[in-house]
């Protein structure tokens, strides 16, 4: 059973989703106050789970409607993803993977995890 972990940061409060392991499976930007972090929590719990996927680390990739889970490779060329609500806001994104299918399995984990997750 995942849990959202939500805690201050010098700049505002943010939110890390652990699965049933205590591992970070996503996190947040951070918000202005503890009321706006609750609403991303609330909006990764609804989008998650129906989220489409756009794999844009594939050529001629196509566009996904939102909301939808983007796969990509950052500089470093390790694989990522980004959870965006249904206005297209960035609302969670993941660690670096090494490999594509372990990025595809954090998705997979985020949204199993989401749903039912407590909120601390």
């Amino acid at each position: 059973m995942g849990k959202f972990v939500v805690k201050e940061t010098n700049t505002g409060i943010k939110f890390d989703l652990k699965a049933g392991n205590g591992e970070v499976i996503a996190t947040s930007e951070v918000y202005a106050s503890k009321a706006a972090c609750l609403k991303g929590i609330a909006s990764v719990q609804k989008n998650a789970p129906i989220a489409n996927m756009e794999d844009q680390t594939e050529a001629d990739y196509a566009t996904a409607k939102n909301p939808k889970f983007e796969v990509y490779k950052d500089k470093k060329g390790e694989f990522r993803f980004r959870l965006k609500a249904t206005n297209g806001q960035i609302i969670a994104t993941g660690e670096g993977y090494t490999t594509k299918p372990a990025c595809l399995k954090g998705i997979e984990s985020v949204k199993k995890n989401a749903v039912d997750a407590k909120v601390e």
